[in-house]
C-alpha cells in the first residue's frame, strides 16, 4: 500500500507540474495580449488627446469670432459646424467600432484555436500520464508478488528452523529422561549388590562400578561358596550387574556427548542473542536517521523519468540474466550428462580412496585426452602421407610420359634402360616405380633384353595413342588431387612439416610413458602406505567446505557491487534533485506576472460613485452630475469661459473615472498575484510532502539493505566459528586476514553512513534556505500589496479633491450668489 501511495503521489506531482506549466504558458499569453491592448489603448488615448486639442483650438477660434461678429450668424455657423462635426465623429466612431469588432473576432478565433490546441495537448499529456500510471501499477503488482514470494520463503525457512529447534529440544528431553532412568537403574543395581554382599558369609572386594574386570572378581568370589544353588544365583546376578554397568557406562558416554551438544547449542544461542542485541542497537540508530532520509526520498518523487529509465534498464538486465541463467542451466545439464557418462565409463575403475587417487584420476583423464589428441594427429599424419604418396604417384606417371616422348624423339637413347625415379615420403625410390601395385605404366614400360627393336617400332603408334589418352586422364586426376590437397591444407592449417610431426609424436609418446611410470609409482606407494578412509573423507569434506566458503565470498562481493551501484544511483538522484531545487528557486525568484482583469461597472455605479459612497458622501450622484454638466454645456446663455470650464470639468471627471478604474484593475491584479503566490506555496508544500514520503521509502530500502548486510556478516561469522569443519576452514584464514576483513566492512559502513549524513544535512540546509526565501517572497508580496493599497487610497483622495474643485468652479460661475461653503458641499 505504501508503494501504491508512493506511485499515486508521483503521478499527482507530475499532473500538478503539468498544470503549473500550462498555467505559466497561459499567463505568458495573457501578458502578451495585455501588452498589445495597452499599446493600442495608449495610441487611442494619444489620438483622442489630439482630437480634443483640435476641438479646443476650434472652440477658441469660435469664441474669438463670437467676440468679433454677430451672434446669429455665429450661432447658425456654429450649429452647422457642430452638426457636421458630430456627423463626422459618428462616422469615425462607427468605422472604428466596426474595425475593433472585426479585430476582436479575429482575436477570439485565435484564442479558440489556441484553446483547442491546449485541450489536445492536455489530452495527449493525460494519455501519457495514464500509460505511465498503468506501467507503475504493473510494476507495483510485480514487486508485490516478489515480496509475497520472498515473505513465504522466509516464513518457510523460519518454520523449518523452528522445527529443528523443537526436534533438538525433544531429543534433549529424551536424553535427560534416559539419563535419569539410568541413574535410577544404577541405584537399583547398587542396592541389589548391597543385598548380595549382606547375604554372603564372607566379605568380598567392594563393588566398583567403573572397573572393567567386575565380572571376573565376582566369579572368583562366587567360586568360594560350596552350595551350588547359591553359586548359580550369584553368578547370574553378577552377569546382570556387569551388563547393566556396561549399558550405564555407554549411556553415560552418550550423556556426555549430549551435554557437549547442549553446551554447543547454548553457545550458539548466546551468540544469536548477542547478534539480536546488535541488530536492535542498529535498528535504533537507523530509526533516528529515518526522518532525515524521508525528506531526501520524497524530493525524488517528481523525477519519475529517470526511475522509469532505470526500471527499463533493470528489466532488460533481468531478461539478459534470465537468458544467461537458461544458458547456464543448459550447460549444467550438458555437463551433468557428460559426468554421468564418464561415471558409467569409469564404473569398472575403483573408487578413489585418497587425494592422491583423485590426482591420479585427474591425470588419467589428462592422459585419455592426450591419447585422443595423439590419435587425431596420427590420423591427420596418415591422411597427409597418403595425399603426398598420391601426389608423388601422379608426378611419377607424368615423368614416365615425358620420358617416353623423349625416347621417341631421340632413337639413339631408346636402347638405354632408364628407370624412372619417384619422390616418396621416405626418399627417392627407383624400384617402387616399376614394381609397385599402383604403377599404371609398368605393363608398357617393362623392357627386357629379349625385346626386339622391330616390335618396339610396330608398337610405337599404339603406344602414342594410348599414352596421349593416359596423359589426359592423369592430368585430370592430378588437378582433382591438387584441389583435394588444397582443401586438406586449409582444414589442417598451414603447410605440412613431416619432421615436426614426428618430433611432436615422439614427445607425446615420451610424456605418455612418463605418466604411466608415475601412475605405477603412485599405486605402489598407496599399496605400501594403506588406505586411510577417514582421512580421505575429512579432506574431501574440507575441500567441499572450502568451495562453499569461496562461493559465499563471491556472493558477498556481488552484493557489495550491487550496493555500490545503488549508492551511485542515489548519488545521481541527489544531483537531479539538487538541479530540481535550483529550478524551483529560479521559478520562485521570478515573480508571477500581474494579470489585469477587466472589472465591469454598471452605469449607475461608476468607480467614482463607489469611492464617494465608501467615503460616506451619498448626496452627490455622478451620473446626474454628468447629465447636468451636459445640459449646462448646451446652454446658450452661458459665456464662453463658463462653457469651457464645464467642458474641462466633464473631462476631469471622465479621467478621474478612468484613473479609478485603472486603480481597481491594479488592485484585482495584485489580489490575483497573491492568490498565485498562495497556490505556489500550496504546490510547494505538496511536493515537499511527496518528497518526504519518498524519503521514507528510500529509508526502508536502506534498512532492508543493512539487514541483508548483517545477515551476510552473521552467515560468514557462523561459517568461521563452526567447530568441526569450520575450525579447519578457519585455519585457512589467518587472524590478520579476518581482522582486515572486519576493518574493511566497518570502514565501508562508516563511510556510507557519513556520506548519507552529510548529504542529508546539506539537503536539509538547502530546504531551509528555500523555505526562508519563499517566506521572504510572501512577505514582500504582502508589503507590495499594502503599499499599492495605500497609494490607491491616496490617489482616490487626491482625485476626489480635484474633482470637487473642478465641480465647484463652474458652479461658482453659474451661481455667484452662493457662498463658497455651499458650493463646496
Amino acid at each position: 500500500m505504501q508503494e501504491v501511495r508512493h506511485e499515486q503521489h508521483k503521478s499527482a506531482a507530475a499532473v500538478s507540474e503539468l498544470r503549473a506549466k500550462l498555467h505559466e504558458e497561459k499567463l505568458r499569453e495573457l501578458h502578451s495580449v495585455r501588452e498589445t491592448l495597452l499599446r493600442q489603448h495608449e495610441s487611442e488615448l494619444l489620438r483622442v488627446i489630439k482630437i480634443k486639442d483640435g476641438e479646443i483650438q476650434r472652440l477658441q477660434a469660435l469664441v474669438n469670432a463670437l467676440r468679433d461678429g454677430s451672434t446669429d450668424k455665429v450661432k447658425s455657423a456654429l450649429m452647422v459646424e457642430v452638426r457636421e462635426e458630430a456627423r463626422r465623429g459618428f462616422e469615425a466612431e462607427r468605422s472604428r467600432l466596426q474595425q475593433e469588432i472585426s479585430e476582436l473576432k479575429g482575436v477570439k478565433r485565435q484564442m479558440e484555436e489556441a484553446l483547442n490546441v491546449a485541450l489536445q495537448a492536455d489530452k495527449i499529456k493525460a494519455a501519457e500520464i495514464r500509460s505511465v500510471y498503468h506501467l507503475h501499477q504493473e510494476e507495483i503488482n510485480r514487486i508485490k508478488k516478489e515480496c509475497e514470494r520472498e515473505i513465504r520463503r522466509l516464513m518457510d525457512e523460519i518454520k523449518v528452523k523452528e522445527r529443528t529447534v523443537l526436534s533438538l529440544e525433544r531429543d534433549l528431553g529424551v536424553q535427560v529422561a534416559n539419563a535419569r532412568k539410568l541413574q535410577q537403574q544404577n541405584l537399583a543395581v547398587s542396592d541389589q549388590l548391597a543385598v548380595i554382599k549382606d547375604l554372603s558369609p564372607k566379605k568380598e572386594v567392594p563393588y566398583s562400578p567403573g572397573a572393567g574386570d567386575t565380572a571376573d572378581n565376582t566369579a572368583n568370589s562366587v567360586s568360594k561358596f560350596h552350595s551350588p544353588p547359591f553359586t548359580v544365583l550369584l553368578v547370574n546376578a553378577a552377569h546382570t550387574c556387569c551388563s547393566e554397568i556396561r549399558l550405564a557406562s555407554s549411556q553415560e558416554v552418550a550423556q556426555q556427548l549430549d551435554e557437549k551438544d547442549a553446551r554447543r547449542f547454548q553457545l550458539k544461542i548466546a551468540e544469536l542473542s548477542s547478534i539480536i542485541r546488535r541488530l536492535e542497537d542498529r535498528n535504533a540508530l537507523l530509526s533516528e536517521e529515518r526522518n532525515e532520509l524521508l525528506k531526501r526520498l520524497r524530493e525524488a518523487e517528481s523525477q519519475y523519468k529517470p526511475l522509469l529509465d532505470k526500471n527499463r534498464r533493470l528489466s532488460r538486465k533481468n531478461e539478459e540474466l534470465a537468458h544467461a541463467f537458461r544458458r547456464m542451466e543448459n550447460k549444467l545439464r550438458f555437463v551433468t550428462q557428460e559426468n554421468i557418462e564418464m561415471r558409467e565409463k569409469a564404473g569398472t575403475l575403483r573408487r578413489p580412496s585418497s587425494l592422491n587417487d583423485l590426482d591420479q584420476s585427474h591425470e588419467e583423464r589428462e592422459m585419455e585426452f592426450l591419447r585422443l589428441q595423439v590419435l587425431e594427429q596420427q590420423n591427420i599424419i596418415d591422411d597427409l602421407s597418403k595425399a603426398l604418396e598420391t601426389a608423388g604417384y601422379v608426378k611419377n606417371v607424368i615423368e614416365r610420359d615425358m620420358l617416353l616422348r623423349y625416347r621417341r624423339q631421340d632413337p639413339t637413347r631408346r636402347r638405354r634402360s632408364l628407370k624412372p625415379v619417384i619422390e616418396t615420403f621416405f626418399g627417392y625410390d627407383e624400384e617402387a616405380s616399376i614394381d609397385s601395385d599402383g604403377s599404371s605404366l609398368s605393363y608398357h614400360t617393362d623392357r627386357t633384353p629379349c625385346t626386339p627393336e622391330d616390335d618396339l617400332m610396330d608398337e610405337e603408334g599404339m603406344l602414342k595413342e594410348e599414352t596421349e589418352f593416359r596423359f589426359r586422364q592423369l592430368t585430370m586426376e592430378y588437378q582433382a588431387l591438387q584441389r583435394a590437397y588444397a582443401l586438406l591444407q586449409e582444414q589442417v592449417g598451414g603447410t605440412f612439416d613431416a619432421e615436426k610431426e614426428i618430433k611432436i609424436r615422439e614427445q607425446l609418446q615420451a610424456e605418455l610413458n612418463l605418466y604411466k611410470s608415475r601412475i605405477t609409482d603412485l599405486e605402489c606407494v598407496l599399496s605400501q602406505q594403506g588406505q586411510d578412509t577417514k582421512w580421505i573423507e575429512e579432506k574431501q569434506a574440507l575441500f567441499q567446505r572450502n568451495q562453499e566458503l569461496v562461493e559465499k565470498m563471491r556472493q558477498m562481493e556481488t552484493e557489495e557491487l550491487r550496493f555500490k551501484h545503488e549508492i551511485q544511483d542515489t548519488k545521481d538522484q541527489n544531483e537531479l534533485l539538487e538541479f530540481r531545487i535550483l529550478e524551483l528557486e529560479e521559478r520562485e525568484r521570478r515573480s508571477p506576472a500581474i494579470n489585469f482583469q477587466n472589472v465591469h461597472f454598471t452605469e449607475a455605479m461608476s468607480p467614482l460613485q463607489v469611492y464617494l459612497q465608501a467615503e460616506g458622501v451619498t448626496d452627490i450622484i455622478i451620473m446626474d452630475l454628468m447629465k447636468k454638466l451636459d445640459i449646462l454645456g448646451d446652454n446658450a446663455n452661458l459665456s464662453n469661459e463658463e462653457q469651457v470650464a464645464i467642458i474641462h470639468a466633464r473631462t476631469v471627471l471622465t479621467l478621474a473615472e478612468k484613473w479609478l478604474e485603472h486603480i481597481e484593475l491594479t488592485k484585482s491584479a495584485l489580489q490575483q498575484k497573491m492568490k498565485d503566490i498562495e497556490n505556489e506555496k500550496e504546490l510547494f508544500s505538496r511536493q515537499k510532502g511527496y518528497l518526504d514520503e519518498e524519503l521514507d521509502y528510500r529509508k526502508q530500502s536502506m534498512d532492508q539493505a543493512n539487514k541483508r548486510i548483517l545477515e551476510l556478516e552473521a552467515m560468514l561469522f557462523d561459517a568461521l566459528q563452526q567447530e568441526n569443519a569450520g575450525a579447519k576452514m578457519s585455519e585457512l584464514l589467518t587472524e590478520e586476514e579476518r581482522d582486515s576483513l572486519r576493518r574493511a566492512v566497518d570502514q565501508w559502513k562508516r563511510q556510507v553512513l557519513s556520506e548519507l549524513r552529510e548529504k542529508d544535512s546539506q539537503i536539509l540546509r538547502e530546504r531551509m534556505e528555500l523555505l526562508q526565501h519563499a517566506q521572504q517572497v510572501i512577505t514582500a508580496g504582502h508589503a507590495a500589496f499594502e503599499k499599492k493599497d495605500s497609494q490607491e487610497k491616496e490617489g482616490r483622495e487626491d482625485w476626489y479633491l480635484i474633482s470637487l474643485c473642478v465641480i465647484a468652479h463652474p458652479l461658482s460661475l453659474l451661481c455667484p450668489h452662493l457662498t463658497p461653503l455651499a458650493v463646496g458641499t
